[in-house]
């Protein structure tokens, strides 16, 4: 005894049904997928971020006193003049130290005009090297990690302290090399090669601003390009006098 089955054979208008979808299938999805592209060209792009969240600019003892003894110190000036212009354009909070002002004398009255304009936390006389002392330690902008650009003097001494005391509490820490120096030019390689060591970046004020920003779509980008045209001259001679092959 066989078995046999049957099978009936199925015709192309049976796999046409079965393959091609209906039209009333096709409108429906075409309306969801109209919906669904009016919804996504319809979304606002998302606003543009600043790589830098937590930035802070040091400003460390730039004082009429050492004015003729300090190498280069016209082009610390220049490039520390160019910083605080940047941090009022960004709203970047700033912090400022001399090193015993009675003796010394106070921040030289180039950088006083900007930072007149600039949000300055904390403006503080000290006798300690570093400047990451009361009241800057308690300040809210280093209740997380920041991002930390320092320019002044010297390199070797309250520069190089105050970066080690930063980095040892967490934070990052960017060397200006064309807002530092030294009494001694040959001093200042030895401490950058010193910070970098340490973890610290050595890089330059125009890298660093470039880099808080992150993105040409944020509001200050323009302000910033301006800021750029119009200190370029100095710029350019900071990095001459300043960096050259230091670095």
């Amino acid at each position: 005894m066989s078995l046999r089955v049957c099978l009936k054979p199925t015709t192309a208008s049976t796999l046409k049904r079965q393959l091609v979808p209906s039209a009333s299938f096709i409108s429906s999805h075409s309306r969801s997928y109209s919906v669904l592209d009016r919804a996504t060209m319809s979304s606002p792009s998302p606003a543009p971020q600043r790589r830098f969240q937590n930035p802070a600019v040091f400003v460390c003892d730039i004082q009429e006193k050492f004015r003729p003894g300090i190498h280069e110190f016209d082009k610390v000036i220049a490039t520390s003049s160019k910083l605080l212009r940047a941090a009022s354009i960004l709203s970047l909070p700033v912090f400022v130290t001399t090193q015993n002002r009675a003796r010394l004398g106070d921040t030289v009255s180039e950088l006083k005009t900007h930072l007149a304009t600039t949000a300055v936390k904390a403006d503080i006389d000290k006798t300690r090297f570093s400047m990451f002392i009361p009241p800057l330690l308690s300040d809210s902008v280093f209740s997380s990690p920041a991002q930390v650009a320092i320019v002044g003097i010297e390199s070797h001494i309250c520069v190089t302290q105050t970066a080690l005391d930063l980095l040892q509490a967490g934070h990052k820490v960017y060397i200006l090399a064309d807002g530092v120096s030294s009494t001694n030019k040959e001093e200042v390689p030895i401490a950058l090669a010193r910070l970098r060591q340490a973890g610290a970046v050595v890089t330059s004020s125009e890298s660093w601003i470039y880099e808080l920003m992150g993105d040409a779509a944020v509001p200050e980008f323009k302000g910033i390009v301006n800021l750029v045209k119009d200190t370029g001259k100095e710029t350019k001679g900071a990095l001459g006098g300043l960096v050259g092959s230091k670095i």
